[in-house]
């Protein structure tokens, strides 16, 4: 098992731009946001998760990714989920923490 994920996370590590990484996340988040707005009823839940992290991604593959702005954006949305949001608040706080947790993870390898 330990060699599998070795290998999975060599393949991870390739040499991708951060750039090239945050637009291909984009164009998949946009694909799942569309696809999920399309259906409506409930997959307006995915809807709402994946449509908060589209600026996020444009935002990196612009070469516009602040980390230490993200950080302390990470650790808000962090503080403020709680099960007393709505379905719809908590699907966004969510997805905003995911992306920005995703690009920090990956801004905080290249270096």
């Amino acid at each position: 098992m330990k060699l599998r994920n070795l290998l999975f996370e060599a393949k991870e590590e390739k040499k991708e731009s951060f750039e090239t990484f945050a637009d291909t996340r984009e164009a998949g988040a946009e694909k799942i946001a569309t696809t999920a707005h399309k259906k409506g009823g409930l997959a307006l839940l995915t809807w709402h998760h994946f449509k908060v992290k589209l600026p996020y991604y444009k935002r990196a593959a612009e070469g516009k990714f602040d980390l230490d702005k993200a950080k302390k954006e990470y650790e808000a949305t962090y503080k403020k989920i709680s099960t007393s949001m709505t379905q719809i608040e908590f699907q966004r706080e969510v997805g905003r923490l995911e992306v920005l947790g995703e690009l920090i993870i990956r801004e905080e390898r290249r270096k």
